[in-house]
């Protein structure tokens, strides 16, 4: 059975209150992730699945069925900022630790609503409290053209206003909200979600979730810029993203981090200016103290976010806020993470972003003849513009690697006749007819690097300072992510120090007087040149892909078998690349790499043990090549040796190292105007969060019970896209139909079971289903 994993890198928008509206997005996600993990891994706990997720079940066996393909959806890389932030820490500890996300349905439901999230001490005391404020709060929300008038529905205006009131009422010159009470709240939420008996992980196990929020640090911290005069710089920078990072286990129940690590992620994300108080440590800290929860990690987990303040002191004057003041959409985050994830079969890499209000050319032409007013300006700069900021610059980027990945398809496609031509007269046709014993392919390795190079004339010196200049770059990348305490802003210091040690050892000259490498380089590429084998391998990949080459005479199960057996190879470098970076041994070493480079060199040359990597890897791809039929062991036997003449032409072209997913990304957007199975009209009508400056659902709650069971909706009809979107063949229309119905009317069965949502709410919907699908 010919199998495909659908990756998903989520990118949560901040959005305010439409952040409930993201929520039920997000669960929809994991509804199918549960669906996903259940379906392939675990059969005897697919009975168990109930209401959507059961649907999404019934959906992927349906495919294996009729195309004999199994898809696994793996939600893997999740970044958010603001209130998008909130929501995908809750989605990452779900997925990573197989329990529910329901807690954090409670949270949004019932805790994020004015009255709860504002501080005991800024509210009215008694009746006449601030009572000559009373005429202006009437003024302000009564007045022609007042922003309640302009902004919310005549229906919910009664409800925004007395909360209003208070609130104008209440403490002036101070934020109103609490932020320990906010505080409170997400750490309730994430002791609720561990309350409950963990289901398993739904991601494989060994496999790495990446997590990413942003946050602004108001005060700022040095970082050194390395210029041509003066030779070292310092700027203030405030951006200050949190990221985590954890390969998930073998059993349920093991978060992606300590509880108030997630909160402090959470509270400092989403700390609105003017609305919360901006996150302090002291605050985390009166926290665990309250909960008796010892933090185990705390200095650690400072030293990896917030290395420069660490290194001064100054950890407890850090003042954070709102991450969507810098940062509202990361993508930049995500596209970082690529980097070193593995792939064991084919994968099919989305990039998912949540974008409750898209359309924004109408509300540009609604407000274009209207003058900007006091409010609209300040909840404008805040809240609205740096929300709506365009994301085409990370959206060209992503655009450009799967570029990329095409063009290399297209000049190995071209390169391919030739290539074979030259193997065959380097060894002759008869080698492919003897058994390719460990012993001969490292044999037929080296006669073929030799070949390629001389070929290459002056090309191969290019090459060659091509890969030298990769390989550096990542040691230095790699040393600077185990040592953050260097406080550096970027690598080039770390790259500078160790060319130099690398001149020192006499390897700054890569060819000789016969352009060929030398001596020197060739033992440091065979030490550290973990690039190469890793592109050599994901060609070989890549050649039994149907989307690369279509061969009739060769059966898919051939091809799929022969497709295993190359990531379990390409599996042993990940792990001998990975055991290393993250050891302790390392870690120490980096920190005094500007000091001691060599040590750096000298410990990555011992430890990783690529030699001993490469005969395990033969022997493997020997036994691999035994079970391939005889045109596909000739296809790959031609792959494997002609990849240092392939090699030679396009590392220089693309610069690509290949220690990542290097295959084309497609970017899919979850909003209104996507998803009209039920409803046309987009957002203006079906959100109602997006009232009194988006900052709605936080003063109704039947706002915020419209808007997340909406983004249910939306998320459950655009997840039955995107896993139709993988598939070969088109799914027929009357499928789709068929499936998007029974996942809503399950959504709004599961929401009048669990008494959260109005039943009129409930009913209006499930009306509309019947009328457009029934």
């Amino acid at each position: 059975m010919r199998q495909k994993e659908l990756r998903l890198a989520l990118v949560c928008y901040g959005g305010v209150s439409l952040a409930v509206y993201m929520h039920g997005v997000t669960k929809e996600i994991w509804h199918l992730a549960r669906a996903s993990r259940a379906h392939l891994s675990h059969p005897d706990q697919s009975s168990a699945l109930s209401g959507v997720a059961e649907v999404y079940r019934d959906f992927l066996e349906e495919i294996e069925r009729e195309q004999k393909l199994r898809v696994r959806v793996l939600p893997d890389i999740l970044t958010g900022a603001s209130a998008g932030g909130i929501n995908a820490i809750f989605l990452a500890q779900a997925l990573h630790s197989g329990h529910s996300l329901e807690p954090l349905t409670d949270l949004w439901l019932e805790n994020a609503d004015v009255s709860e999230l504002t501080d005991p001490d800024a509210e009215p005391m008694w009746r006449y409290a601030k009572f000559w404020a009373q005429p202006i709060a009437e003024w302000f929300l009564t007045r022609p053209g007042n922003a309640v008038s302009e902004s919310v529905s005549p229906e919910t205006r009664a409800e925004v206003r007395h909360k209003v009131s208070r609130l104008v009422r209440g403490r002036w010159f101070s934020p109103p909200f609490s932020g320990d009470r906010f505080s409170g709240m997400l750490y309730e939420a994430l002791a609720s979600m561990a309350a409950e008996p963990p289901g398993p992980p739904l991601l494989p196990p060994g496999h790495p979730l990446d997590l990413a929020v942003t946050a602004t640090d108001f005060r700022g911290h040095v970082e050194l810029l390395r210029l041509h005069s003066p030779a070292i710089a310092q700027e203030t920078e405030h951006r200050m993203p949190i990221a985590f990072r954890s390969k998930v286990g073998e059993r349920g129940g093991e978060g992606i981090a300590d509880p108030l690590e997630l909160v402090l992620a959470a509270r400092a994300t989403a700390s609105f200016p003017g609305a919360f108080p901006p996150l302090e440590l002291a605050e985390i800290d009166r926290l665990a103290a309250n909960e008796g929860h010892h933090w185990q990690g705390r200095e650690a987990f400072l030293a990896r976010i917030m290395p420069g303040h660490v290194k001064k002191g100054t950890v407890e004057e850090v003042a954070l806020i709102d991450g969507s003041v810098l940062v509202n959409a990361p993508f930049g985050a995500a596209l970082r993470a690529l980097g070193g994830r593995s792939a064991q079969r084919e994968v099919d890499r989305r990039f998912v972003y949540i974008d409750p209000r898209p359309n924004r050319l109408r509300s540009l032409r609604e407000d274009a003849g209207h003058e900007v007013g006091f409010f609209g300006a300040i909840f404008g700069s805040l809240s609205t513009i740096p929300r709506e900021q365009p994301i085409r610059d990370d959206l060209e980027r992503i655009e450009q690697q799967s570029r990329d990945a095409e063009r290399l398809r297209r000049i190995v496609m071209g390169m391919r006749p030739e290539i074979d031509r030259a193997v065959e007269r380097l060894f002759g046709r008869t080698f492919f007819l003897d058994r390719p014993t460990p012993r001969r392919l490292a044999i037929w390795r080296g006669r073929a690097h030799e070949a390629a190079g001389a070929r290459a004339g002056y090309a191969f010196s290019a090459y060659v300072q091509t890969k030298f200049s990769g390989i550096v770059d990542r040691l230095a990348q790699l040393t600077l992510a185990a040592a953050p305490e260097l406080g550096l802003g970027d690598a080039s210091l770390v790259e500078e120090v160790l060319r130099a040690e690398l001149a020192a050892r006499g390897i700054d000259a890569l060819t000789g007087e016969d352009g060929a490498a030398s001596e020197e380089a060739i033992r440091f590429f065979r030490a550290h040149d973990i690039g190469f084998r890793i592109r050599r391998l994901q060609l070989l990949a890549r050649r039994l892909s149907r989307d690369w080459e279509i061969d009739p005479e060769i059966p898919d199960d051939a091809l799929d078998l022969a497709r295993e057996r190359i990531y379990d190879i390409l599996a042993l470098y990940y792990a001998a690349d990975d055991s290393e970076m993250l050891s302790a041994d390392f870690a120490e070493a980096a920190r005094h790499v500007l000091d001691d480079p060599g040590a750096v060199l000298d410990h990555l040359a011992a430890r990783r043990l690529l030699p001993e990597t490469d005969i395990a890897a033969e022997e493997m791809l020997a036994a691999a090549l035994e079970e391939m039929p005889r045109n596909l062991k000739r296809r790959m036997l031609l792959t494997y040796l002609g990849f240092p003449f392939y090699d030679v032409a396009t590392l220089p072209l693309l610069q690509s190292e290949g220690l990542d997913e290097y295959n084309p990304v497609k970017v899919d957007r979850i909003s209104p105007e996507d998803a009209t199975s039920i409803r046309e009209g987009g957002t203006s009508d079906t959100l109602r969060g997006v009232e009194f400056y988006n900052f709605g659902a936080f003063f109704s709650r039947f706002y915020r019970e419209n808007d997340y069971l909406w983004g249910r909706l939306h998320g459950a009809e655009r997840m039955i896209d995107l896993v139709a979107s993988t598939l070969d063949s088109v799914v027929r229309k009357e499928t789709i139909r068929r499936v998007k119905r029974e996942a809503f009317l399950a959504i709004l069965e599961e929401e009048a079971e669990a008494g959260r949502c109005g039943a009129g709410l409930l009913a209006t919907i499930r009306s509309e289903v019947d009328n457009r699908l029934g």
